[in-house]
């Protein structure tokens, strides 16, 4: 059961610090892609950032095409990939996250995840969950959001 509010509580601290943010007079700004709201694209950016903090929405690691990688690993790369491109658009880098949820349909790729995830970091890891969670769309293994502080 606590598994399952943790997101909304995340999501308590993360409108709370736009809140606060708003209040004290800081800027947003957005990491691409931004989608413009008369589109029939997905409505999200590629990461909202408030001062120093940087909020980063879901991610799946597809390949070209809306495809699901072949392999775990490749997978898991693409996602950690499109993470570390969202970050590198806001001046950050891996270092600069503080927590990260993965979501998982088969927790069972736990132990390969974590292989390819190590090696994303060169200095302490981000506090992090690991998610059984239901299918994620387009039948990805793995979704991953986090929260980044600039250094």
């Amino acid at each position: 059961m606590m598994i399952r509010a943790l997101p909304a509580v995340l999501l308590c601290f993360a409108v709370a610090g736009c809140a606060a943010s708003a209040a004290t007079g800081q800027s947003r700004s957005y990491v691409a892609p931004r989608t413009p709201a008369d589109t029939d694209q997905p409505p999200f950016s590629g990461g909202v950032r408030v001062g120093d903090t940087l909020y980063l929405p879901g991610v799946l690691g597809l390949d070209p095409g809306q495809k699901v990688p072949e392999t775990v690993e490749a997978e898991a790369r693409n996602v950690l990939n499109a993470i570390k491109a969202s970050l590198a658009g806001a001046g950050m880098t891996m270092d600069d996250l503080v927590y990260v949820q993965i979501f998982c349909p088969d927790v069972s790729h736990y132990a390969t995840f974590n292989a390819v995830y190590r090696t994303y970091f060169t200095r302490e890891y981000p506090a992090r969950a690991f998610i059984g969670s239901g299918p994620l769309l387009y039948g990805a293994r793995f979704e991953v959001q986090g929260i980044a502080v600039k250094r």
